[in-house]
């Protein structure tokens, strides 16, 4: 069976344990779990640790596709459009819902377009800068950036995609500080960590999953975390708040499982049941611990209720900025 470029292919090892029970809903043929970013990011790192034990309860095939593109979009769209049959599902972050805001002409609607089958957890987001840069605080960073910047050589500001949590965030610290830093933006994270690594971006914010490794080894620096609290993996990274600023303050968003429209209901409780199940395990939970990430299993109906907030609290975030920059 050939399978899609950059795919994963994750063989069912065993049966499960308990009989399947009358009147479950089997799918009869591989699942396509689709990522809309590069392989390599965060997301595409969180789709495959599910891959494998969603595989082995579902008695078949679990295939992670990477179709990225238009800060996200492409691959959600390619889910919206798909038959809801549950046989293709979509494992996204929070660009699901930011993306046709910010970016607008959007093919898909984020409510009304998918079933949302449950949320993995979150991350912290940590504003790092290149670590052969000098900055070691915030404050340093903002004095160094104004320098650049009136000496007309300002820095590069990376971010994973436009319209991002990444983007929106970085540009307002940047226009509230006028550092008169240049955007890139990029089809994930992945080549965003890349272009860091190879001195074509100097700074952005980042998910501690893709650039704690970057961080111990000195490569990156971390500066200041979104959010109310210290990460407690990266304890020594204080908060934007912390620091004087009121960037990121009270910002969560999600990761999660969804599929299309109309899921039948026996295929959403199947797949519902399946990742509640795969959330449990030890092993999974220990994995996401260890990949800086916060496992916070929610079923369908509150992950709903998680989709509909983030999109109300980025309109509002949003509402009357200039991301063209």
């Amino acid at each position: 069976m050939s399978t899609p470029r950059r795919a994963v292919l994750a063989l069912g090892l065993a049966a499960p344990s308990l009989a399947l029970a009358q009147g479950q809903w089997q799918p009869d043929r591989p699942i396509r779990v689709i990522v809309p970013f590069p392989a390599g990011g965060a997301t595409d790192v969180w789709a495959r640790l599910l891959a494998e034990p969603m595989a082995e309860l579902l008695r078949v095939p679990v295939v992670v596709e990477n179709r990225s593109g238009a800060a996200g979009m492409i691959g959600a769209d390619a889910v919206a459009k798909a038959p809801a049959d549950g046989h293709t599902l979509l494992f996204t972050i929070t660009p699901l819902v930011q993306s046709p805001i910010v970016l607008g002409n959007s093919p898909y609607d984020p409510i009304r377009d998918f079933t949302p089958i449950g949320q993995m957890g979150n991350t912290t987001l940590i504003f790092c800068v290149r670590g052969d840069l000098p900055p070691r605080t915030l404050a340093e960073f903002i004095a160094f950036a104004q320098a650049r910047r009136a000496a007309g050589r300002s820095l590069n500001l990376g971010s994973w995609a436009a319209g991002s949590t990444a983007h929106v965030y970085a540009l307002a610290f940047n226009n509230q500080h006028n550092l008169g830093m240049t955007h890139v933006a990029y089809r994930g994270e992945a080549p965003m960590v890349t272009a860091y690594l190879s001195g074509e971006v100097d700074c952005g914010i980042n998910s501690l999953t893709s650039v704690r490794e970057h961080i111990a080894t000195g490569k990156l620096r971390g500066l200041a975390a979104l959010g109310d609290a210290r990460h407690p993996n990266m304890r020594e990274i204080p908060t934007f708040h912390e620091q004087g600023s009121d960037i990121g303050r009270g910002w969560s968003g999600f990761i999660g499982l969804l599929g299309p429209a109309r899921l039948p209901p026996p295929v959403l409780a199947r797949h519902a049941e399946v990742f509640r199940q795969v959330m449990a395990r030890d092993t999974v939970r220990r994995r996401l611990l260890e990949m800086d990430t916060d496992p916070d299993w929610q079923g369908p109906e509150a992950f709903a209720a998680i989709i509909a907030r983030v999109q109300a609290k980025w309109i509002e975030i949003t509402r009357g900025m200039d991301l063209q920059m």
